[in-house]
């Protein structure tokens, strides 16, 4: 059984970012289903949608007023170096590395794509972003310092300062 099956739960109103979300969803329960012969290269596969889909989240974090070094950006970096270490157990011969990540992964996800990538695609709406174009319609919103958290406005200093008021 997949450890993550695409359901409305997952769906964050953003259709750019929902395909690529699906897509994962996708390769993760092929990985988990494929025979060890196969394991490797889709496991390679998914590390390459991952990178992709990631690269594209930096780029709107960026675009739209996040620090470069945010936590949201952050733990994209540390996943991709867990899955990567993976590739290299798995090409020599440790499939059951591959495997055990693999089954994290889900868990893992559903709680990124709706906490961490909810907040994104909200803060990109509320500034008019639009990620098909790379257009911001409405610079005026963007936060007056960068987000140096791990969601959307709740990151800012402006906003922290706020709750601890």
């Amino acid at each position: 059984m997949a450890s993550l099956e695409w359901t409305p739960a997952l769906v964050l109103d953003l259709p750019v970012m929902d395909a690529v979300h699906e897509e994962f969803v996708t390769l993760l329960a092929q990985v988990e289903a494929v025979d060890d012969a196969r394991l490797p290269a889709l496991w390679e596969a998914l590390i390459a949608h991952t990178q992709h889909h990631f690269d594209q989240e930096d780029r709107w974090m960026q675009t739209t007023g996040f620090a470069t070094g945010n936590c949201h950006s952050q733990q994209h970096k540390v996943v991709l170096a867990v899955m990567r270490e993976g590739a290299v157990k798995g090409a020599q011969g440790d499939l059951a590395s591959i495997r055990h990540m693999a089954a994290e992964l889900g868990p893992w996800f559903s709680h990124h794509a709706q906490n961490m990538d909810a907040a994104l695609a909200l803060h990109m709406r509320s500034t008019g972003f639009d990620p098909v174009t790379g257009q911001l319609l409405t610079p005026e919103a963007l936060p007056a310092e960068p987000i140096t958290g791990c969601g959307g406005a709740c990151g800012s200093a402006e906003r922290q300062a706020a709750h601890t008021a």
